[in-house]
């Protein structure tokens, strides 16, 4: 038998439809909505109601209700005691309560559907900041953002459109919330299983992750399949790949490193760009000492410490670093002095060797002196000679 095309049929259809619930839910709620109105109208006539039961029954095609009472734990005694002119006065009563009860069917069917996307990217645009939080529109319901599950230095405005983290489902104050996330590690997880289709698929894996939101994120990546390099397959052709991932966070930057189970090759990659590194382990008290070049220990400090920082959280090791001089230092230092004292000494010894050549050109010359005297004596000799 076809059911009549009535007012009440078409509303509850329209409902059911609407909204993505069962008509039975519905009827449900607007039961609960009469049996609420009848005792808060019954009250007001001066009726006990705390110690009775009560039950309604709806007629699904014209919408009649009629309730029913009996004294708790005696069903038996059930019977009739619908007011005359009840059904107005419960329809305008219950009206608020319906609303309400359908508002909760409603947002439990959409945390239900929620739930299973849980630890997922999810698309949406912001509304409005309360607080420092922020309240974001992602399609079916709102969710919010709170302070410490947003990058810092990200600046957001109204009706920007953005990725999240669908973190959790929490219950609050006023229910059940959907919470989002821009500074979990694994955002940045996920937005490489995005953009990376060997990490979607499986042979390339994602082992640990260090982060400090809106500055730097650290990635130790491994293959499960040969031939797979898991670091190129990241960063991409051209660093097209790695750069979408960039974009996305606001520029923050991201270090890939290849995994290893060598703890002293997983820190000293962890330590990168820094190279050439000496790595001690003190696997007793979990302590690396790292010793870096001196021209390689400001980049394996990073920052305010922030690149032993993040490779710290990346290895799970307590990270020292101190300097190594670098190979060869020494020796072109030792070099640099030798030559150095031996200009020293060519400069000292130069005024000795200007003096003892003018010394020689002046011995020189008094010898050219005295041959000069002796010539003419001779030469008197010999004219005296001749005249004899």
């Amino acid at each position: 038998m076809q059911t009549p095309r009535t007012e009440f049929a078409q509303a509850l259809k329209a409902i059911a439809t609407e909204r993505g619930l069962d008509a039975n839910v519905i009827i449900d709620t607007i039961k609960q909505a009469i049996i609420a109105a009848y005792r808060r109208d019954a009250k007001e006539r001066g009726e006990e109601t705390e110690e009775m039961d009560f039950d309604v029954e709806i007629n699904p095609i014209n919408g009649e209700a009629k309730v029913f009472a009996w004294p708790l734990e005696k069903p038996e005694a059930k019977k009739d005691v619908t007011p005359p002119g009840f059904g107005r006065i419960a329809a305008q009563t219950a009206k608020q309560v319906i609303h309400q009860k359908i508002r909760e069917a409603e947002k439990g069917a959409i945390m239900a559907d929620f739930s299973d996307r849980i630890g997922s990217l999810i698309s949406g645009m912001i509304l409005r900041f309360d607080g420092p939080n922020v309240r974001v529109d992602i399609g079916r319901t709102e969710a919010i953002m709170p302070a410490e599950e947003r990058i810092p230095n990200e600046r957001l405005t109204a009706n920007q459109r953005q990725t999240f983290l669908l973190k959790a489902i929490e219950e609050t104050l006023k229910g059940k919330e959907l919470i989002l996330s821009r500074a979990d590690p694994l955002f940045v997880e996920k937005l490489f299983a995005r953009e990376v289709p060997e990490i979607a698929s499986g042979s390339v894996s994602i082992k640990t992750i260090a982060r400090e939101a809106g500055i730097r994120t650290k990635i130790a990546v491994t293959s499960t399949q040969s031939g797979v390099d898991p670091v190129g397959s990241c960063v991409g052709q051209k660093g097209v790949r790695v750069q979408a991932v960039t974009n996305e966070l606001g520029g923050e930057r991201v270090d890939l490193i290849p995994y290893s189970e060598d703890v002293k090759e997983l820190i000293a990659g962890a330590l990168s760009p820094a190279e050439n590194l000496v790595v001690t382990l003190d696997k007793e008290n979990m302590i690396a000492k790292v010793k870096a070049p001196e021209d390689q220990l400001s980049m394996a400090i990073g920052k305010d410490g922030q690149n032993v920082r993040l490779a710290a959280k990346l290895t799970g090791w307590r990270i020292e670093v101190e300097a190594l001089p670098v190979k060869g230092v020494k020796k072109v230092k030792k070099e640099t002095e030798e030559k150095e004292e031996v200009k020293e000494e060519k400069v000292k010894k130069e005024p000795k060797a200007k003096k003892a050549k003018k010394e020689v050109k002046e011995e020189v010359k008094e010898k050219e002196e005295k041959q000069e005297e002796i010539v003419p004596e001779v030469t008197e000799e010999v004219k005296t000679d001749e005249a004899k």
